[in-house]
């Protein structure tokens, strides 16, 4: 089957567009990357996202006017991405969506919950292929936290009979797959460890007006304010036991900001402070609640980081870092191939939550389809 896969992340960076090839289901599934872009999200939608994402932001008419908008723009752009390739049959498209909102455990106030947004309807109208979207619903609905998902796709993918590998995506929060050599699906690991480029990019907006600290320029150039990395590092979440998951809600634009004000510092020496933190935090998780790895593979934008990457290396000095062009395979369209994979399970009425992972009760079928309309009805 020919499908494309979706993928806009809590960075923000813009949409990740991956056509693949995939065969087969489950432990039988071959897939290969047929072509990959990635679209730059338009400012003004990059701000009504983050608006809406804010506890004091969007009010229900801006995310449901924003949901429909998103939608649209994904189907815009997908529908030229096909069209400048003359790709004329799809099978599905599978779309994560973006999140707005992720409550992992009920709290006293609020029920756990997620919220992704961009309307697969609109995707599926402009496309004219069904779309497989709304992933992470059902694990949650058997009380898992319906996160992370990607593991599922990583234990098809990487898992290997004489290596210990974590599979590391650094976007906007970070998140690791442990995966022991030789391991069944009973044994995958997985969780979110915290911030990815999430607050180093929001450094770089305030000071710079720059999206994001190419290839760790800034982090390299600045030193450790001791006494900022104390406090960050002491955060609960960090220290939590898995399963535990995250997001823009803790590690986002409220918390920089807090930390901006509170802090006087030159911006180097921020985003040198939040560099480290961000690779001490996810190397204190690996250490602390795995038997460390022998590979550690490295995907999502902060692949390019290389003093993050040169930080995780230090700390970890037993494992060899690397990243997912060392393997031969892509470290930006790694997610979007992950939910070709999980909408390929859909399409064959397979569960594709790791329980492992997420907590839920139950190994579950996930996503919703949303059929394609190719032709008037009389």
């Amino acid at each position: 089957m020919k499908a494309i896969g979706l993928m806009s992340g809590t960075s923000l960076d813009g949409l990740d567009i991956a056509y693949c090839d995939i065969q087969g289901n489950y432990t039988d599934t071959k897939v290969k990357l047929l072509d990959y872009q990635e679209v730059k999200m338009p400012h003004q939608l990059k701000e009504k996202i983050q608006y809406c994402c804010q506890t004091d932001g969007g009010h229900v008419q801006d995310i449901c006017s924003l949901n429909f908008e998103l939608g649209s723009w994904f189907g815009e752009c997908t529908k030229t991405f096909m069209d400048e390739r003359h790709i004329t049959s799809v099978d599905y498209i599978a779309s994560h969506g973006q999140t707005i909102y992720h409550i992992p455990e009920d709290t006293k106030n609020y029920h756990k919950s997620t919220l992704q947004i961009g309307e697969p309807a609109l995707i599926a109208y402009q496309t004219n292929c069904q779309v497989v979207a709304n992933f992470r619903a059902m694990d949650m609905a058997a009380q898992g936290q319906g996160a992370p998902l990607v593991p599922y796709a990583d234990y098809l993918l990487y898992r290997d009979d004489h290596l210990d590998r974590i599979l590391l995506n650094i976007g906007g929060i970070s998140n690791i797959t442990y995966l022991k050599k030789g391991c069944l699906e009973e044994d995958v690991f997985a969780f979110d460890t915290g911030p990815g480029n999430m607050l180093i990019d929001e450094a770089m907006r305030h000071f710079y007006n720059l999206e994001y600290d190419r290839d760790g320029k800034h982090g390299r150039n600045g030193h450790l304010c001791e006494e900022l990395y104390q406090e960050l590092m002491g955060m609960n979440y960090i220290h939590m036991a898995p399963p535990k998951s995250t997001g823009r809600e803790l590690f986002g634009k409220q918390l920089a900001h807090a930390l901006f004000e509170r802090y006087t510092l030159p911006a180097d020496d921020f985003i040198t402070t939040l560099t480290y933190f961000t690779a001490d935090s996810i190397a204190y998780n690996i250490m602390t609640f795995t038997k460390g790895c022998d590979e550690l593979v490295v995907a999502g934008g902060g692949a390019f980081n290389k003093t993050l990457l040169e930080r995780l290396q230090m700390q970890l000095p037993k494992t060899h870092v690397l990243t997912q062009e060392d393997l031969g395979y892509s470290s930006n369209a790694k997610e979007a191939i992950a939910f070709v994979i999980l909408g390929n399970e859909t399409l064959h009425h397979h569960y594709a939550n790791m329980i492992s992972a997420t907590g839920a009760k139950r190994k579950m079928i996930l996503g919703t389809i949303t059929p394609a309309t190719k032709e008037d009805f009389k």
